[in-house]
């Protein structure tokens, strides 16, 4: 059972990715195994998810899945359901699409790849407690760029006063970043594109309708995407 006042028992772990950028340490392992710290990257992400009271993961697998799969088969907490992509990747928007069978309305989603510290309030019950289905088909957790360790990019949100999300202006910075979590209606993936694609297609179509949102995260968050970012991110875990 997921502790009251969840918006959702069940979250979506996007862990199916080559990891391009991880690469050399990704050529004989997923990059949801690459350790930081040592621990595995996706155990940051589900051992979130247990503590925050999540009962249930549904966790996308492709590239070397077979190996992903024996590490997940020994977690007891979240539950652990698997949707297979081994013989077509369908990327961000298509992974949501085949394992929506699995997924309640609404359902959380986040990266196998995102090393976070919550603050005062956990980041699924701060989602869940900003969560309006009536106005929203997306909630996107957001970082300001002082909590946004290892990041090099120009941001990708602003929000409004009412958390109503528009992107970031071409050349221009924009004051939030995506975290790789959010919290989705089923409304979001209504009338989907087959086969591979970006969620972000999805979310273009939320902002035109005034339908994603997003808040801010008051912990901090880490970006590891590359080698390089994995030692910066442990000296920044062991000093609290």
């Amino acid at each position: 059972m997921s502790k009251p006042g969840l918006a959702s028992d069940t979250a979506m772990v996007m862990a199916a990715g080559l990891g391009k950028r991880m690469r050399p340490l990704t050529a004989s392992q997923p990059k949801p195994l690459v350790r930081v710290a040592g621990k595995p990257l996706i155990d940051y992400s589900l051992d979130h998810l247990a503590e925050a009271g999540v009962a249930k993961a549904v966790v996308n697998v492709h590239y070397l899945a077979d190996a992903l799969e024996a590490h997940l088969a020994a977690r007891r907490s979240p539950a652990i359901a698997l949707s297979d992509e081994r013989e077509l990747l369908l990327e961000t928007g298509g992974g949501m699409v085949k394992a929506l069978p699995q997924l309640p309305d609404p359902f959380f989603c986040l990266n196998s790849d995102n090393i976070w510290l919550d603050g005062p309030r956990d980041a699924f019950a701060e989602l869940s407690l900003h969560w309006d289905a009536a106005r929203m088909d997306a909630l996107l957790l957001m970082v300001r760029h002082p909590q946004a360790h290892n990041y090099q990019g120009m941001g990708d949100f602003h929000l409004d006063p009412v958390g109503r999300v528009s992107r970031r202006k071409p050349g221009r910075v924009a004051p939030y970043i995506y975290t790789g979590i959010q919290l989705v209606a089923h409304r979001l993936l209504r009338d989907a594109p087959e086969g591979p694609f970006s969620t972000n297609v999805l979310w273009s179509r939320a902002i035109e309708e005034g339908r994603l949102f997003g808040i801010v995260h008051t912990g901090d968050w880490f970006e590891v995407g590359t080698p390089q970012s994995i030692a910066p991110t442990e000296a920044q875990l062991a000093g609290g």
